[in-house]
């Protein structure tokens, strides 16, 4: 990232004033921000809150923690900041012995800053190592999936998490191809995936390697777990009446929060179907188009 350019010009947050709206804010609340990323709903939360709401923002990518305590630093008295993943909540706040918030926000997005980065991987615009990883602390990579799994194992990542249709001869090439060389870059493994599939079986409105991409990530950072773990672990922190608002962008993602707060009843669902980008905002950022928002309230 360039000297002198600010987190907000890298990145805008999705459904930024719907989601505020729905956490019903107020002074002298303790709000989490449980994917704080370069700190734009975070920033949104300590300004409707003023002069006295705090908020505990969890965020495992260290990058972004570097640039947004730069963004936040006025709002460095009612600001925590924790470098563990939304999975980690209890546990980070039980170590602040805090026991129950007003609010809970996660936003499951990948940040402009991880596709625009160019050092992990994320994106196949460019040839980048094959990491993906968003805490560099974990052990598994990207390429290290591509390399050790076995071609059984590499279509069900890319089936189940990607709801890739053509995963399994995607599978049979990139095993064909690591026999010849090692697959270490973005862009190797995008030559693969579209020589895998006859052009006439290749999508019309995304890159070939797109599916094949966002299944890798999520099997790298175990983010469909983690988001199971925290829609079960975050309710009996929240108040009586506090909102729980969690902003996905795929369909798997999106099922698992309607499943989880359909069946805890400990849970009144706020928004009967998810709550969407206005087009103006998708016109002025293009990769909201996909976000969804869902909201539950804890019962009294």
């Amino acid at each position: 990232m360039k000297d002198g350019i600010r987190p907000e010009q890298i990145h805008r947050s999705v459904l930024l004033q719907e989601t505020m709206d729905f956490l019903s804010l107020r002074p002298g609340g303790v709000y989490v921000d449980g994917t704080m990323g370069l700190g734009g709903h975070t920033q949104a939360i300590l300004e409707r809150t003023a002069p006295d709401g705090r908020v505990i923002a969890f965020e495992w990518d260290e990058q972004a923690i570097a640039l947004s305590r730069l963004r936040l630093q006025e709002y460095t008295g009612r600001l925590v900041i924790v470098r563990r993943n939304f999975a980690e909540i209890a546990a980070g706040l039980d170590v602040l012995n805090v026991s129950k918030v007003d609010g809970i926000l996660i936003d499951i997005g990948l940040s402009s800053l991880q596709l625009e980065s160019g050092d992990r991987g994320f994106s196949f615009q460019r040839d980048e190592p094959l990491d993906m990883r968003m805490d560099t602390r974990r052990a598994v990579s990207a390429a290290s999936i591509i390399a050790t799994s076995t071609e059984a194992e590499l279509a069900d990542i890319f089936f189940y998490y990607g709801e890739e249709q053509q995963a399994r001869p995607i599978a049979a090439q990139i095993v064909k191809a690591r026999k010849e060389e090692e697959i270490r870059t973005s862009a190797q493994l995008a030559a693969i995936v579209v020589r895998a599939v006859p052009r006439r079986f290749h999508p019309k409105k995304i890159h070939m390697a797109t599916k094949v991409f966002q299944a890798l990530r999520i099997a790298v950072n175990a983010e469909l777990e983690n988001l199971s773990t925290i829609l079960d672990d975050a309710v009996p922190l929240l108040k009586p009446g506090a909102r729980f608002c969690v902003i996905s962008f795929h369909s798997l993602e999106d099922r698992i929060v309607k499943i989880k707060f359909n069946k805890n009843k400990s849970l009144k669902v706020v928004t009967a179907k998810p709550v969407m980008p206005a087009a103006e905002e998708v016109g002025g950022n293009p990769r909201s188009r996909s976000a969804r928002l869902r909201v539950a309230e804890k019962r009294g």
